[in-house]
């Protein structure tokens, strides 16, 4: 299924704390990520390799102790974290985000 409309819509993202934020989105569906986690997932060229899609950044290079020292909205499409270990180059769709929240719920 094509996550589209309201799905990847959010009508309010919040940061709960230094390591996690909340989106409810316009369906209703309220999605909590783990600052650790969404590190992890990073979309950005240096985590993932442009050319083959293969991850590259090993995921228990990661601090469990990372944190979000800031986000913003890029454009009305992503979001964008700066970590504590510097990081910030990472665009993070809405549409990423969903996908990666539904994909939480099937574990």
């Amino acid at each position: 299924m094509e996550l589209r409309g309201p799905q990847i819509e959010p009508r309010e993202i919040k940061q709960e704390d230094d390591f996690s934020i909340s989106i409810l989105w316009g369906d209703d569906r309220r999605c909590r990520y783990a600052a650790v986690e969404l590190r992890r997932a990073c979309p950005c060229a240096q985590c993932v390799n442009e050319w083959t899609g293969e991850r590259v950044l090993k995921p228990d290079s990661i601090s469990e102790k990372i944190e979000i020292k800031d986000l913003s909205v890029v454009g009305r499409y992503a979001l964008n974290f700066r970590w504590s270990d510097g990081h910030e180059t990472g665009i993070y769709s809405f549409r990423y985000l969903r996908e990666l929240c539904e994909s939480q719920s099937e574990l």
